[in-house]
């Protein structure tokens, strides 16, 4: 560096007026402690941070322009007991001579001016090292540091000012205390300083107000305001100091304050003049376009950013902006994002200044986007360019058209795609219409649009083979579909077979990337064929989606696949295995926090039904009845073969034991137009018809009914038996029974009806021993499942059988309550036993148990030191699992259940 002489000390006049090298005097407001506002809030926890300054040589507060550095600076200085030099930096500061000159100037103003050996710079360019190493020579040398702050040092680029900075810092050993108050990164050595333990930093997210503390600032506002609404504003304002006290400025002149702090258009506040006027205008011209480019992006990365703008040199500006703190965070792995408050209001000034681009803007952001793989971003983008072929193309190409059936985001793709132009047209935009109309149980609409697909794809043979098999693929999977709700298995074979064609065609990766299509398409193949009556096929293609792994975007069709198999072993009479299949398949759903059933592809309700035929066959009508009322508003209950034929049948049996005959046969019908008719549906169906004879006293009627049944199909047979033996016609009701092929699939809700059919058999013929023994055989067999419906509908000939000694103790605390005295006969009358306490988990129990002492929501997600979302999961799932609708009928049930 070169010399340049000073002053001789010795010879310097003290009545000589301070002037610094430029010739001017120095400006006293440079090197006063700022003035703290009537509103500023001192925050304990950051002067508490600072106080660590007074340990460490260097202290970094760097933060974004009105983060409030300069006023927490200023106020924790003030509070120091030892004098603070303080230096507010300008732009002249980038000359060395200057810069000193105002430092040594800031010391000798706070009362600790340095010895008149060490000179003062007669240049305002130049300072010689002399200079700066007495200077530092007389910090060392001194019994008590001095603290320098040194204010907007951001203002101070040049690399030699630092270089200096740094060489006096070092050699005043412990004598100096070093604080810069900047908005960007300095040019010292910050790693060694941290290395050694010697520097303390505030940044940005320290600077941040939390919610709690931006309460009592908006009470010195003139504005009190309850935590949710600061928090939102927090949330809005990522705790930006400026952005706070702007709004409350403003909210205040506001004749609604609180729902202005909650709604205010950030584009037209004395936000938006702040940051266009501090941060936006503050850049070269090629900066801003980039700044106004990337608002419409709630994310971006250099390369993306370069095709927005047309440009090659994104990632040094962005680097640059973040460096600055300028309202650009660094989200790493090379992705950025602005500040919520300056995105809206670049977004509001990019319409203003380059009207209509932002559509073109979201179109090339879409395809760049989709290049890259990020699917959910290219359908957002996409959407608002309003560009739906390109959008409903990304989603069929990337083979996702089942993430409208799945749950976790069919309801977002369905909102997404709610706004689609009806002008639009390609195979793709027909086939997202279909998926739309299909997943609402619409099979007319959803086929008319999928046939429009399928021949548009037919006539364009330049298509791409590779997205061409994922159209088709998609193709496939909806005519699954179809086939299901239309009640057509042989065309639901047809598809997956077709399916299985064209999946070698579709790229590995995208058949990896969604497992959902495939255990989708499984599904609606399972349940054609469970609606034609084969079970065994059925089970094998459910099994296959039942079983694999837990991933979230197979949870749908998993729970799907569980209540489906559970009504295999429900019709095959195993009520035990079909409870635990269907409370499995809830269990799926509540891990990964599916929306509740009814929601936009959110579930069909089958494992709620199957739960309530098998409360029906334990005799728990209330919750039978709370569980088919869950199920009415799903589209499926009305539109889906499989699903509405048993909620029918479930409602019909209901409706028979409260002694509506005619009503239960109405019921029964599902009133679905179908291509094949169930055998197993239409047997139920007549079932009901058989029972509602004999309750009207028609036993002949009734027998007629179910007069072409045969052996193989059990459940019919057994309840024609027993309605050949209400007709008075026992050797032929033995003969059909004789007749069913078990085959060891036909569980004990058959079984133990077969026995006490052949049980009323000998009891009629006079052989009591027979019909005892049959009897103890069906207790037997119903104790485990807790089957009580056979045995009240056997109740005119069953009771004197059941008031024995051996069969009495066989029902008792089960089917019968214990006789009170001896001798005392049993009724069947008694309330059936707790079907849930074992289903409740550890934190169910938990919640209910602080229910039940009349605890709020909120009450107890304190007590239990979780979130109030958190608790009102767990209650819909304990409500559910009990069978109720209410806070107190949950209570009362429980009581009566013994968990509380």
């Amino acid at each position: 560096m070169a010399e340049i002489h000073e002053h001789d000390p010795g010879r310097v006049d003290p009545r000589v007026p301070c002037v610094d090298p430029l010739g001017g005097s120095f400006l006293r407001t440079r090197i006063a402690l700022p003035t703290r506002p009537a509103a500023y809030l001192r925050r304990q926890r950051l002067d508490r941070h600072l106080d660590e300054a007074l340990r460490t040589r260097l202290t970094l507060i760097n933060g974004a322009a009105g983060a409030g550095k300069t006023l927490l600076a200023a106020d924790w200085a003030a509070g120091l007991p030892q004098p603070v030099a303080w230096l507010t930096a300008e732009d002249e500061d980038r000359q060395p001579g200057v810069f000193w000159a105002y430092v040594l100037e800031a010391l000798r103003a706070c009362g600790a001016p340095v010895s008149g050996t060490v000179g003062i710079p007669l240049e305002a360019a130049r300072v010689d090292r002399r200079l700066l190493a007495a200077l530092a020579a007389d910090l060392d040398a001194r019994d008590r540091p001095v603290t320098v702050v040194i204010d907007e040092f951001d203002r101070v680029t040049t690399p030699e000012v630092a270089e200096q900075l740094e060489f006096v810092l070092r050699h005043a050993g412990q004598g100096m205390r070093l604080v810069l108050v900047t908005r960007t990164e300095p040019l010292l050595p910050l790693h060694r300083y941290r290395a050694a333990g010697e520097l303390t930093e505030l940044r940005g997210a320290e600077l941040a107000f939390t919610p709690e503390e931006a309460v009592p600032l908006l009470e010195l506002h003139g504005l009190r305001v309850p935590v949710d609404v600061a928090r939102g504003l927090v949330d809005r304002t990522r705790g930006w100091a400026a952005g706070l006290c702007l709004c409350a400025l403003a909210a205040r002149e506001s004749a609604a304050p609180e729902l202005y702090l909650k709604e205010f258009e950030a584009d037209r506040s004395a936000v938006a003049d702040f940051l266009l006027a501090e941060v936006l205008k503050r850049q070269p011209e090629e900066t801003q376009d980039l700044l106004l480019r990337v608002s419409v992006l709630p994310r971006f990365r250099p390369d993306l950013a370069n095709a927005l703008t047309g440009r090659t040199d994104a990632e040094s500006l962005l680097v640059e902006l973040h460096r600055a703190n300028a309202f650009v965070e660094d989200l790493g792995h090379s992705w950025y994002r602005l500040h919520p408050l300056f995105g809206e209001i670049l977004r509001a000034h990019l319409r203003v200044r380059l009207p209509g681009l932002e559509p073109e803007l979201h179109r090339r952001a879409a395809l760049w986007l989709r290049r890259s793989g990020s699917l959910a971003e290219t359908l957002a983008h996409g959407a608002a360019s309003g560009d739906w072929g390109l959008t409903a193309g990304a989603l069929v190409d990337d083979l996702a058209i089942g993430q409208l059936f799945t749950g976790l985001r069919s309801g977002d793709l369905d909102q997404l795609f709610s706004g689609m132009d009806p002008e639009a047209t390609g195979p793709a935009t027909e086939l997202v219409r279909a998926a739309r109309d299909l997943s609402r149980c619409d099979a007319e609409r959803g086929l008319s649009h999928l046939r429009r697909a399928e021949e548009q794809l037919a006539a364009d043979p330049h298509a791409d083979p590779h997205t061409g098999a994922a159209a088709r693929l998609s193709c496939a999977l909806l005519e699954t579909l179809a086939a299901r709700l239309t009640g057509s298995p042989e065309q639901a074979e047809e598809a997956a077979r077709a399916a299985a064609r064209l999946r070698p065609e579709v790229p590995e990766h995208l058949l990896d990337r969604h497992p959902e299509l495939h255990a989708l398409l499984m599904t609606h193949l399972g349940s054609a064929r469970l609606w034609a009556g084969r079970f065994e096929d059925a089970r094998a293609a459910l099994t296959s989606v039942a079983g694999t792994h837990g991933e979230a975007s197979t949870v749908l069709p998993r729970e799907e696949s569980l209540g489906h198999l559970a009504l295999i072993d429900h019709l095959n009479g195993w009520t035990d295995r079909a409870e635990r299949k269907a409370l499995a398949g809830a269990s799926e759903a509540e891990r990964f926090r599916l929306p509740e059933p009814g929601v936009s592809g959110a579930g069909t309700g089958i494992g709620l039904l199957v739960l309530a035929a098998v409360a029906v066959d334990r005799d728990e009508l209330s919750r039978a009845q709370t569980l088919l009322d869950e199920s009415a508003p799903l589209p499926s209950a009305k539109h889906d073969p499989v699903i509405a034929a048993v909620r029918a049948v479930t409602t019909a049996r209901l409706l028979l034991i409260q002694g509506h005959a005619r009503a239960a046969v109405e019921a029964a019908d599902p009133g679905i137009r179908v291509r094949v008719a169930s055998p197993w549906a239409a047997g139920q169906e007549a079932l009901v018809a058989s029972a509602a004879q004999l309750a009207e006293g028609r036993p002949r009627a009734a027998a007629e009914v179910l007069q072409d049944v045969t052996g193989d199909q059990p459940a019919c047979a057994v309840e024609a038996a027993r309605m050949l033996l209400a007709a008075g016609r026992p050797e032929e009701a033995v003969v059909l029974l004789d007749s069913i092929d078990t085959g060891g699939r036909i569980g004990p809700a058959v079984t133990v009806r077969a026995a006490l059919v052949r049980a009323q058999v000998a009891q009629e013929a006079g052989d009591d021993a027979t019909a005892r023994r049959l009897v103890a055989q069906a207790l037997l067999g119903a104790r485990r499942e807790r089957l009580r419906r056979p045995f009240l509908d056997a109740r005119p000939w069953i009771r004197p059988l059941l008031s024995t000694a051996p069969l009495q103790e066989l029902a008792a605390d089960w089917l019968t309550p214990a006789p009170s005295r001896p001798g005392e006969p049993a009724t069947v009358d008694a309330r059936p036993a707790a079907l849930v306490a074992g289903e409740l988990s550890g934190r169910e129990r938990d919640v209910l148990e602080r229910l039940a002492r009349m605890m709020s929501t909120e009450e107890i997600a304190a007590d239990l030191y979780v979130s109030v979302n958190t608790v009102k999961t767990h209650l819909k799932s304990v409500y559910r699992k009990l069978a109720v609708n209410r806070r107190n009928d949950a209570v009362r049930r429980a009581r009566e259940l013994g968990l509380v």
